[in-house]
């Protein structure tokens, strides 16, 4: 059974940092891509990073580029996305699922076959 598990959210005051985790089962890691999601109240859940299978390329939309980073453990089946210069915009359930990378880019994700029951970030100004 395939599972993943997000934890690592939190309140945290704008300026601030929080790192992410995904803890993943059930699938060999270093053959799928790993995307971080995220859905703020009354808004259409959006793709934010993603990591490659080996690990060696990482993704970002534009909202999140220069101020988080994802990377991924393959000893414990963990991918993290590290967030830096938090905004109040940043506030939302993040959620990270298997996906080819190109689709956590875009606005639709056909192949992304397993999610996470997301963790909540809020951040305050």
């Amino acid at each position: 059974q395939v599972r993943l598990v997000e934890s690592g959210g939190g309140l945290v005051q704008s300026g601030g940092s929080l790192r992410l985790s995904c803890a993943v089962s059930g699938i060999r890691f270093d053959s799928n891509s790993i995307g971080w999601f995220r859905q703020a109240p009354g808004k259409e859940r959006e793709g934010v990073s993603c990591i490659s299978a080996k690990g060696d390329r990482e993704y970002h939309t534009k909202s999140a580029k220069g101020r988080f980073t994802i990377s991924k453990d393959n000893a414990k089946n963990t991918v993290y996305l590290q967030m830096n210069g938090l905004k109040p915009e940043d506030t939302a359930v993040y959620y990270c699922a298997t996906a080819p990378c190109q689709e956590v880019l875009s606005r639709m994700w056909p192949g992304a076959d397993h999610w996470g029951q997301g963790t909540q970030v809020t951040v305050f100004s």
